[in-house]
């Protein structure tokens, strides 16, 4: 039966995405805005996958771009809605259900607001577990299928004229570079729907239960939050059965946003260097290499347990590094395709295919 998401499942997919966020993810502030206009508009409903017909369009909302504070960015509510609008009109047909492209500080919740004012289904189903850095990797496999899709983008920053709409056709790989660059052009951040594809591929591609686990590692968050940051910090990792690899200040050795709303980076802590592009990519000390995407990597402030994004980490702030191996956590099978890693090792200039689990 379908669930209705109430402000404690808000409450719970704050806590959980921005673990599950690695660093990037969004803002927990526009996610809890999103979240907090959704269950007032409407009653937004979390659907199984296997609770809806094969045939039902489903299209995926997120937010691309690297929001951070070196951008001026901007996203309102009305934003995804008007994606939504966009991607409707050029496909010719409705959409039953949005599933969300990762989980995140704030986009575990992109769904909730334009599925409780449209009536369309949040889908319990994820393209990837985790926060990621580009489009394809939570594309449902598409960025190898050669099939040609239908992105849409409206938002961006209206007191610099930075708003835009745009409406692409093409495969996917080709397609969602634009869109991530129309991001950087918006002010870093910019409202999409995207990859319109019958349910039966969600059910064979997506991270199915990917928003349930969220809100599971949310509760458990929530329940330990009285009794202080170390019970956080405990509640986390028995629930993912996660590790704490280190724990120390943090000293950012290198940061810098690209015009392809990329922030790439390089951040040492307690003897680990931790290498970012949007989210943490991969772990290494002494040059060998103990943590590497899709594993989860979170950075969490040991005081209080609180995730902490990579733009938000402050001179020599204590951080606890967090690991889960991606054998404990609901994995969309595109992940483990090489293609999708030649722009990630490019940029940041080290290896992860090779350090890909076995298919």
């Amino acid at each position: 039966m379908p669930r209705e998401l109430t402000e404690r499942d808000l409450e719970a997919a704050l806590a959980g995405g921005a673990v599950l966020a690695a660093g990037g993810g969004g803002w927990a502030e526009h996610g809890r805005i999103l979240g907090t206009a959704a269950i007032h508009a409407g009653r937004p409903m979390l659907w199984h996958p296997d609770e809806i017909a094969d045939d039902a369009v489903i299209a995926t909302a997120a937010a691309i771009g690297a929001p951070g504070d070196q951008t001026a960015w901007e996203m309102q509510a009305a934003d995804y809605l008007r994606a939504i609008l966009l991607l409707q009109e050029a496909l010719g047909r409705p959409v039953e259900g949005l599933i969300i492209g990762q989980n995140g500080m704030s986009s575990t919740v992109n769904a909730w607001f334009p599925a409780a004012v449209m009536g369309f289904k949040v889908v319990d189903a994820v393209g990837d577990i985790r926060a990621h850095p580009t489009g394809d990797m939570g594309s449902l496999g598409m960025h190898a299928s050669g099939e040609p899709t239908i992105q849409t983008g409206a938002g961006g920053n209206r007191a610099e004229g930075r708003y835009m709409e745009l409406v692409l056709r093409g495969e996917t790989a080709k397609i969602s570079p634009v869109l991530r660059s129309a991001g950087h052009m918006a002010g870093g951040f910019i409202a999409s729907c995207r990859n319109p594809v019958p349910n039966a591929r969600v059910k064979s591609h997506a991270a199915v239960g990917g928003i349930s686990y969220a809100l599971a590692l949310g509760e458990a968050i929530l329940k330990a939050r009285p009794e202080g940051g170390r019970a956080v910090l405990r509640a986390i990792c028995d629930h993912t059965r996660g590790a704490i690899l280190a724990e120390g200040e943090a000293v950012r050795e290198t940061l810098l946003y690209t015009p392809e709303a990329f922030d790439i980076g390089r951040f040492r802590i307690a003897g680990l260097e931790l290498h970012l592009m949007n989210e943490w990519m991969a772990v290494e000390r002494g040059g060998a290499r103990i943590a590497s995407f899709p594993d989860v990597i979170t950075t969490l402030d040991a005081e209080t347990g609180a995730p902490v994004s990579a733009g938000r980490i402050r001179a020599a702030q204590t951080l606890a590094v967090l690991h889960i191996p991606s054998a404990e956590v609901p994995l969309a099978p595109a992940l483990l395709d090489p293609a999708l890693y030649a722009i990630c090792e490019e940029r940041l200039g080290i290896e992860l295919v090779r350090h890909l689990p076995a298919r």
